[in-house]
């Protein structure tokens, strides 16, 4: 039997098996069995007989199982019955799909394929309800579809559109949609035969704009041509399209505005007819019109100006001119003369961009009469009244003159540029203006045939130079390098070397660094030879010394490091040549007669000039430092050539300009390089005297970090430390008198300055850190140790002359509190440094407080009166900063924060406490903040809870204090209060953020502060005219005048206590008529402030029903009763009116 026979017998229900056999075999790659081989053999009525039975097979499969069933059917687990089994059925049906798409292949005009159509339409029917999961069999069934459509057979429409559909949609589902977006394009002709406004079709209209929000369809070629192609699919679809792309265009990336005006371009090239004027007028026009009145600051004017500039770039077409031209005129010419400037300036820069937009139907005489009044509507914008407008209109210009340059009548050219160089680059009412100008001038300098003009004009705007404006003094430094990049002009011409120089002293790092890309060439000719580097690098010095120091700092980003260190050895010969010896033989062996010592340039004993060679060797040096490092070679070679002279340099140049360099230089070296000036350095930081200048010490200082020796220097300082305490007993003192014999006498205060230089900058605090625990340990031991001196000023009666004066003693209690925090903080684990601060508090607390409170009996001395709580309080207020500044970075823990609320506790309680008020509330602030809104638990036994509410009590008892010291103090009371308001607008600024317990209580503690001293004011007046509505904070009592004007200062604080104001005066905690009038005041006061409209209704209707309580109290009350009452209605009404 042949394999047409067997096949043709096969396909049927009861040859099943063998039919899917076959199927099997065709599959298997190793067999020679193909069924588009067996089809393409079959007679044209076997085919047709084949198509037939499998039509029937395919009927009878469906019957059994439809394809809603399958996915039930294998949950059920029908496995018992072959024939019913989904596997089963989905296997046939694959086959059947394989046999109908080769059919499709060798399908004949003249063949009779209705039995095949059934087969499609039933597969048709099958695609549309199969499940997901089922890939492989959709995919065959919709490639069958997708050959029907392009076989263009009987139901072509249906089968095709279902493919289009499946397509698009798996093109949204795909990772690498690539393949499909290739087949929606192959299929894009089925849309065609689409009705747009069809029901049936809304879903794959839905689809199609979604393709407008896919960036895979908008960058791929193919989905680009898809999407060019919707725009000639229905003309109603146009604007559809369009709405949807401008909903999207805010969220459009620069380069997918790019693929976007290129769609709607070849959109609107390829259009004709009704579509074409459907683009230009709903799509290209908008866009216009969006690009005149969209404000600048809309997020999407930036894309729809790119949009509209892409269509600009197109000019030079007659078609692109034509439409331009059409589509500007009605909305450009008018939004050019409007009178908003936003719209005129937007108008400016699509008008001057667009130049020339002209009828290219026009004869050439009417074109050049439209062109002349285009050229005087630019120089009319050029005299607009707003800046913007003029800087806009300067940038167009400077582009029509770019491109039309040659096309331009000189006359107009010539006006033009006056205009710009004469007028507008000295607009003084707008830098902006002047430097657009500059700015701009570039553009046209590109056009090499600008150069001539321009070489005469230029000149006149060197002042420009000094503009009072950084970016206008900027944009005419990049133009002074457009100028020498394309040599226009000689850029020393344009503006004179001297300005430039001095400039270059003066100016800032972005403008200092254009001026040294200008000069770079000038004083540093990579070219020359290095001893012609260092003339120049001399005559730089002779003319500004300033302007040397910075050119050479931005040099090493203009040259190679190679060149920066060969400059540094041509300034060392130099050098040399000052010193009358021939030590250094070698280098002028090596080099040839040019560069001999002798043919160095001559400094004689020019002191000024040798400073700032040394000075100039430093910046170079430090410029290059990472580059020597990793070049191991090159830093030995440079270590070699100056450590060889350094020292005879110390010797010669012994000028004061001269030391602070050498000292620079020597500091980059290592110590065994300059051993005579090394070995020295510890000595001279040893015999400086206390209050020496920092020149004196810092570069020193440096040299011994950068060496590595810094344990030195803080061996010294805490030898120092130590050694200036007073020792008990004679043996002490006489230990110590044999030890200064050997050594230099104790010197504390330079031992604080030394310690503050270290601590204050980065790299020698990172070095000083780097030592380890022990000596940094021995130091801070040294430190603590000062205790016992403060401690002894304030319980002496008399002055000790051998005894550390306190301001020494007290500086020294800072830094070992600050010392302790760089260690906690350099600690990886535990909390030794954090013990030694809650030990210093403890003795504070023991020791120091106690003089807060003490209160000198008549027969005491009046110095000691005057001298233990001033110095108690700075101890306290000192202690308490160094513990703010660890709280503040985060290094205190809980224990931590309850042991500073403990003293501060303590240190309020103290007599004289008050006077640390200042200092207790940045504490306050410091701990609130650490904890997190979220944080606080309902429960009050929890630790954030409990230390949160010692905040808040804290903070009552301060107030508290506030209030009494201005009863008895009013002056002093009223110091205090100024004192503190930074830190209590700093802590009320973190309670606001609680909106609950325990921090809302500060809100409450100030709304009854400032009632109480509002209503104590409103008892004591006597006649009803002193009754008088306050207007402003001044018109309040101190307190609450104190109060309210910190409270003011943010809107996010004056909420907080608005919302507590209402809660206060909601739970009837407000009794008397006093009381609700002094809230009215203070609301009046807050209504003058003009917000919180909102919150001051919501607080004055809630004692609105306080005040109607009163009335006929008022009227009983008494003449004062009845005109306070009588003024709170007042008030209230004004509040109410907002």
């Amino acid at each position: 039997m042949s394999k047409r026979t067997a096949f043709l017998e096969a396909a049927c229900k009861e040859n099943v098996e063998d039919f899917l056999r076959f199927i099997q075999l065709h599959k298997d790659k190793t067999e020679p069995f193909d069924v588009e081989e067996v089809v393409q053999e079959m007679p044209r009525a076997q085919r047709q007989t084949l198509w037939g039975k499998l039509a029937s097979l395919l009927q009878d499969v469906l019957q059994e199982l439809p394809p809603e069933r399958w996915d039930r059917g294998r949950e059920e687990g029908m496995e018992e019955e072959s024939a019913l089994d989904p596997k089963h059925a989905m296997a046939v049906v694959d086959g059947v799909t394989l046999v109908a798409a080769v059919s499709l292949n060798v399908l004949q005009d003249g063949d009779t394929y209705t039995a095949l159509l059934e087969i499609a339409n039933r597969l048709h029917d099958v695609l549309v309800l199969l499940p997901v999961s089922e890939a492989p069999l959709q995919h065959h069934i919709h490639t069958l579809c997708e050959a029907w459509w392009k076989k263009d057979l009987t139901d072509k429409e249906k089968l095709g559109r279902t493919a289009f559909l499946i397509a698009l949609q798996k093109s949204f589902i795909l990772k690498k949609p690539g393949a499909e977006i290739q087949r929606v394009w192959s299929l894009h002709d089925v849309l065609l035969s689409l009705d747009y406004t069809s029901e049936d079709n809304k879903q794959i209209v839905d689809l199609l704009l979604q393709c407008f929000h896919r960036p895979i369809y908008i960058r791929n070629d193919d989905g680009k041509r898809f999407l060019v192609f919707l725009f000639s699919w229905n003309v109603n679809f146009i604007w559809v399209i369009h709405g949807t792309i401008k909903n999207q265009l805010e969220f459009y990336s620069k380069t997918m505005t790019t693929h976007i005006m290129e769609i709607y371009f070849r959109a609107w090239k390829k259009a004709s007819g009704d579509f074409l004027e459907q683009i230009e007028s709903s799509c290209i026009q908008d866009f216009m019109q969006n690009a005149i009145f969209l404000h600048r600051s809309s997020p999407v004017h930036a894309k729809v100006r790119q949009i509209v500039s892409y269509f600009h770039s197109r000019k030079g077409c007659h078609a692109v001119d034509k439409m331009l031209h059409n589509l500007y005129k009605p909305i450009l010419w008018k939004a050019l003369s409007a009178a908003n400037f936003e719209v005129r300036a937007n108008a400016t820069l699509l008008f001057t961009e667009a130049f020339p937009i002209h009828d290219p139907d026009q004869s050439n005489q009417n074109i050049d009469e439209t062109i002349q009044k285009q050229l005087d509507a630019a120089m009319g914008l050029l005299e607009d009244t707003h800046p913007t407008v003029r800087s806009n209109a300067t940038l167009g210009v400077c582009k029509i003159l770019a491109k039309c340059w040659e096309l331009l009548p000189p006359t107009i050219i010539t006006d033009f540029l006056k205009k710009l160089v004469f007028e507008l680059a000295a607009d003084s009412s707008s830098p902006d203006v002047r430097c657009s100008v500059f700015k701009c001038l570039t553009i046209v300098l590109d056009n090499a045939l600008s150069h001539p003009l321009l070489e005469k004009l230029l000149p006149t705007l060197k002042y420009s130079l000094h503009d009072n404006s950084e970016k206008v003094r900027t944009a005419f430094l990049d133009m002074l390098i457009k100028v020498k990049a394309v040599r226009a002009a000689k850029f020393w011409d344009v503006c004179n070397m001297d300005h430039l120089l001095a400039r270059l002293a003066i100016d800032s790092h972005s403008v200092s660094k254009r001026i040294v890309d200008l000069l770079f060439k000038s004083f540093f000719p990579v070219n020359e030879s290095d001893r012609e580097w260092c003339c120049r690098c001399i005559t730089l010095i002779q003319m500004n010394p300033m302007a040397a120091r910075k050119f050479y700092q931005f040099a090493h980003k203009h040259t190679a490091p190679t060149n920066i260190i060969k400059l540094m050895l041509a300034i060392r010969r130099v050098l040399n040549s000052c010193i009358q010896t021939d030590f250094d033989q070698t280098d002028i062996n090596e080099s040839n007669k040019e560069n001999s010592a002798q043919a160095e340039p001559l400094l004689g004993k020019d002191m000024v000039i040798v400073s700032r060679l040394l000075e100039v060797v430093v910046i170079l040096w430090k410029s290059v430092e990472k580059a020597l490092r990793q070049n191991e070679e090159a830093q030995k070679y440079t270590y070699a050539k100056f450590g060889n002279v350094i020292a005879k340099y110390f010797q010669t140049f012994e000028d004061d300009q001269c030391t602070a360099p050498l000292v620079q230089l020597a500091s980059f070296m290592p110590p065994a390089t300059v051993p005579t000036f090394s070995c020295g350095v510890l000595s001279r930081l040893r015999r400086l005297e206390p209050g020496a200048a920092p020149s004196q010490y810092s570069q020193l200082l440096d040299c011994i970090c950068s060496w590595g020796q810094v344990a030195d220097i803080l061996e010294l300082v805490t030898d120092w430390l130590s050694e200036a305490l007073p020792k008990q007993g004679d043996k002490a003192n006489a230990n110590r008198k044999v030890r200064i014999q050997e050594t230099v006498e104790a010197k504390p205060e330079l031992a604080l300055v030394y310690l503050e230089y270290l601590f204050s900058h980065t790299s020698t605090r990172e070095k000083v850190l780097a030592l380890g625990e022990r000596p940094l340990k021995q130091l801070h031991t040294a430190l603590g140790n000062w205790r016992s001196v403060l401690y002894t000023h304030l319980s002496a009666t008399t002055e000790d002359p051998k005894s550390p004066d306190v301001e020494t003693a007290l500086k020294v209690f800072v830094y070992h509190g600050r010392l302790g925090a760089h260690l906690q903080h350099s600690s990886s684990e535990g909390r030794e440094y954090l013990l030694s601060l809650e030990h210093v508090a403890a003795w504070i607390a023991e020791r120091v407080l106690p003089f807060l409170a003490k209160r000198p009996s008549d027969d005491e001395e009046d110095e000691e009166k005057e001298k233990s709580p001033p110095l108690a309080t700075k101890i306290t207020e000192s202690f308490l900063t160094v513990c703010r500044d660890v709280l503040l970075v985060g290094l205190g823990d809980d224990t931590f924060k309850g042991q500073m609320l403990h003293l501060c506790s303590l240190t309020l309680l103290s007599e004289a406490g008050y006077l640390c008020i200042p200092a207790v509330l940045p504490i306050l602030k410091e701990v609130a903040d650490s904890f997190a809104p979220d944080q606080a638990q309902e429960n009050e036994e929890d630790p954030t809870t409990v230390m949160l509410g010692v905040v808040a009590n804290i903070f009552h008892k301060i107030i508290e204090l506030l209030v009494r010291r201005l009863r008895k103090e009013p002056e002093e009371g009223k110091e205090l209060c100024q004192s503190a308001l930074p830190a209590l607008t700093d802590f009320l600024q973190v309670a606001q953020a609680w909106d609950t317990a325990p921090l809302s209580g500060v809100f409450s503690t100030l709304f009854a502060v400032i009632v109480v001293e509002q209503s104590h004011l409103l008892q004591k007046i006597t006649h009803p005219e002193e009754v008088i509505t306050p207007e402003s904070v001044e018109d309040m009592p101190p307190l609450p005048s104190i109060l309210l004007s910190v409270i003011l200062k943010s809107p996010s604080v004056t909420r907080a206590f608005l919302t507590e104001v209402s809660s206060s005066v909601d739970s009837e905690a407000i009794s008397s008529l006093n009381e609700v009038a002094a809230i009215l005041r203070v609301l009046a006061v807050i209504k003058h402030v003009g917000q919180f409209k909102g919150a001051l209704k919501s607080a004055a209707t809630s004692a609105q029903q306080q005040l109607h309580t009163h009335a006929a109290a008022s009227v009983d009350g008494g003449d004062i009763q009845r005109v306070i009452y009588e003024s709170s209605v007042k008030t209230l009404n004004e509040i109410l009116d907002l």
